[in-house]
């Protein structure tokens, strides 16, 4: 993880946009991680689940078609929902940013601001 606050960012989602807009209003410019496209390690998201203090299935989006056809409702292993997670990255919620050894997740966006 970098020094500087990163976020896990999805720009076609208004909470990601709300919080980056936010975090840009406090002159902080994080490192933007398209995590659909650049999806984190297994152990990035074993790391941020660490620092968010969650189980892997809160921080995955239940709602989405691929939760469902994975089976994942019915799946009781925690390694392979990270593993579903880092393979299909829309699973994991969003935003999520990151500054040095916190995590917060950005709903609502102001959350964030507790790790700044």
């Amino acid at each position: 993880m970098s020094d500087e606050p990163t976020i896990w960012h999805n720009p076609r989602c208004s909470k990601s946009r709300q919080t980056l807009q936010l975090l840009r209003d406090r002159g902080i410019e994080p490192i933007e991680v398209d995590y659909q496209k650049n999806p984190p390690s297994i152990d990035e998201i074993t790391s941020v689940l660490k620092m968010l203090d969650i189980a892997p299935r809160e921080l995955m989006r239940k709602g989405q078609d691929i939760y469902r056809e994975l089976n994942l409702a019915d799946e009781k292993d925690d390694a392979r929902l990270i593993e579903a997670m880092f393979h299909h990255p829309v699973l994991i919620e969003r935003p999520v940013v990151i500054n040095g050894t916190k995590a917060s997740l950005g709903r609502p966006p102001e959350a964030v601001l507790a790790i700044l």
